[in-house]
């Protein structure tokens, strides 16, 4: 049975959940088995680690965790999620759809990091959560691409359409900056699939996104040209 698993990233309101939500309609009219995952599982007990830090509890700046210490509270959300949730239908071949994966460390933790680190902490982060931790390494990642000073205008416009407050990477400007810098890097080093989402300053529709992201997968779900 062929296991597969598409991660989707990218920097905050980049559409992450929007494409995720778009491609798994598109698996469910094809009738293809998947599971949809969304890292972090902010209401499950695996991720208490992951909720004490994006609340502050650790610091408000995020800083004050560093980039080892903050990725090992994402991977353990990760592997406890395997373990106990979705690991039978990644071996019955289901195709798992994650909304961020190992892929968000190297974009905030990465951050956190002077330049000259960050070879040496993907090649600790890949080691740590597919090799020690065990869970399942992605057939593809597919990185959503925006400019930082975009993702700010559509978090502030987020948050002042549903009332949400900004977690310690959201309210961050110099982290965000920082993220894209280090994601750009992650995206050529790790082979991810780098997919633009804005034109001349201005976010492109979320149908030619979506398009753009199906062409790109179409070697790893032939499925979809059926």
């Amino acid at each position: 049975m062929k296991k597969r698993l598409i991660a989707i990233d990218g920097l905050d309101a980049s559409g992450k959940m929007t494409q995720t939500e778009m491609l798994k309609d598109l698996l469910a009219e094809k009738g293809i088995p998947y599971r949809y995952l969304s890292f972090p599982t902010y209401d499950s007990e695996y991720s208490a680690h992951v909720n004490m830090y994006l609340k502050g509890r650790f610091g408000d700046d995020p800083e004050a965790v560093n980039a080892f210490a903050a990725s090992s509270f994402f991977g353990a959300d990760r592997f406890c999620s395997y373990m106990l949730d979705w690991k039978k239908d990644y071996d019955d071949g289901a195709i798992i759809l994650a909304n961020r994966y190992t892929s968000a460390n190297a974009v905030h933790q990465l951050s956190k990091l002077d330049e000259s680190e960050y070879d040496s902490f993907l090649n600790w982060l890949t080691d740590y959560e597919y090799n020690k931790l065990g869970v399942p390494k992605p057939d593809a990642v597919v990185y959503l691409c925006l400019p930082p000073e975009i993702s700010q205008k559509m978090i502030q416009h987020r948050c002042d359409e549903t009332g949400a407050e900004k977690d310690i990477h959201e309210s961050n400007k110099a982290h965000l900056e920082n993220s894209y810098k280090a994601a750009l890097y992650s995206a050529e080093k790790l082979g991810w699939i780098k997919i633009d989402c804005d034109k001349n300053g201005e976010m492109r529709s979320r149908e030619e996104i979506h398009k753009e992201i199906i062409e790109k997968l179409r070697d790893i779900i032939p499925e979809l040209s059926l």
